[in-house]
């Protein structure tokens, strides 16, 4: 029946009508924050190109969950900043880690208890050169090795899931890693640990501030050897499957807003749960936009957050969740 009889309007009359009919929604326990851990005591360093989002010492770590927790977010996704770095990204893997050690922190206080906590698995941040596995060089050469990576991002899961990882999320992209990361978790007594993998990440300029924050630039050449090329959706299905079949319990898309086709295409396609990160760059260019006064953050940080819902993901890793908590409270 056609207008006047049929009236969409009359749905949208009043806030009570709209979120009585409203099709998607957001809630706190479904929002992911980063948190980026370093050495030292009583650090609290701001990221020049994240506005309020820090570099932090295990101990101000420790009191940004016990935020999180209070509002009610989901869980925390970590990264580490080593004290030093070589050419094996030793610092992964060591058994007193800074993300070994903050997991191990976190995991003693009983008020953490309601938030999962997700260990980021690569090697960037702990390597000199800055790349996600070992590179082999050649003069001008170089090479991201794939096999020797994997053993050594084998390595990082079991550890990071010994010292009490709820969640391993490998993010290298090398092929191969999430079998290989099952294998090393299962024969190290963690089968019950889920691998919720990058599955498709892509090569993506809206990482650059996440590189100031985690010091993980590579110091030659690039990623587009190993992370995907934007303008393949079809590739990403394939590595999806390929990390199913391995063994991927969850998935994580990475970025987000550029690439809600293709959350939309793996939600249509797979039934497994399935998150999507709103990267550093998404999270700046808005914060950008709200301190030159051009947007109006609440409204914009929460429509973003709706779109990324709305495309498919169940979960939503973001800068923006203790903001969107609050909102949401």
């Amino acid at each position: 029946m056609n207008f006047p009889a049929t009236r969409l309007r009359r749905l949208r009359r009043t806030e009570a009508m709209r979120s009585l009919v409203r099709e998607t929604h957001l809630h706190p326990g479904a929002l992911i924050y980063p948190l980026f851990v370093c050495p030292g005591e009583g650090i609290r360093k701001e990221i020049s190109s994240m506005p309020g989002v820090f570099n932090l010492s295990i101990d101000e770590a420790v009191k940004e969950a016990e935020a999180c927790a209070s509002l009610g977010l989901g869980g925390l996704l970590l990264f580490g900043l080593p004290s030093e770095k070589d050419e094996d990204a030793s610092g992964a893997w060591a058994e007193d880690g800074i993300v070994q050690k903050a997991l191990r922190t976190l995991k003693k206080n009983r008020a953490l208890d309601s938030l999962v906590t997700i260990a980021d698995v690569c090697l960037c941040e702990y390597t000199l050169h800055g790349h996600c596995g070992v590179v082999t060089r050649d003069g001008d050469h170089y090479e991201i090795q794939n096999d020797s990576s994997v053993a050594l991002i084998a390595k990082t899961a079991a550890s990071l899931a010994k010292a009490g990882a709820d969640i391993v999320a490998p993010s290298d992209m090398m092929d191969g890693r999430v079998e290989a990361i099952r294998e090393a978790l299962d024969a190290g007594g963690h089968e019950q640990i889920p691998v919720m993998s990058y599955a498709s990440k892509f090569a993506s300029a809206f990482y650059g501030p996440f590189r100031e924050a985690a010091d993980s630039a590579p110091q030659f050449g690039d990623r587009r050897s190993y992370q995907m090329d934007g303008a393949n959706l079809r590739e990403a299905m394939r590595e999806i499957d390929q990390d199913i079949a391995e063994g991927a319990d969850m998935l994580l898309m990475k970025p987000a807003m550029p690439y809600l086709d293709v959350i939309r295409a793996a939600r249509e396609r797979y039934d497994l749960p399935m998150g999507a990160y709103q990267v550093s760059g998404e999270y700046s260019m808005l914060q950008a936009a709200f301190q030159r006064g051009w947007l109006e953050p609440e409204r914009t940080m929460m429509e973003s957050l709706l779109s990324i819902r709305r495309a498919g993901a169940d979960f939503i890793v973001t800068y923006f969740a203790k903001d969107a908590a609050k909102v949401l409270a």
